[in-house]
């Protein structure tokens, strides 16, 4: 049985992207949504360092992206 690949190189105007590029800009917009609310909700007087945490977070929506969305998607079953 042939299928695709789950990460495959972008080819945009030329150039190509590796998978990771696609996937830090898709986690980008999650990533100010959380932040602006947590910065109204008033969660960051709770943080030691903000732009440790901030950091942290967006790595964590990166990782929750990719390892994710195959399995929302249905590319992988369980």
């Amino acid at each position: 049985m042939y299928s695709q690949p789950l990460f495959r190189t972008v080819d945009l105007f030329g150039f190509y992207l590796p998978p990771v590029a696609l996937w830090a800009a898709a986690a980008l917009i999650p990533y100010l949504i959380i932040s602006r609310l947590a910065d109204r909700a008033g969660f960051y007087r709770l943080v030691w360092h903000r732009p440790l945490f901030d950091a942290a977070l967006y790595v964590i929506i990166v990782g929750a992206l990719i390892f994710g969305w195959p399995m929302l998607s249905g590319e992988i079953s369980q």
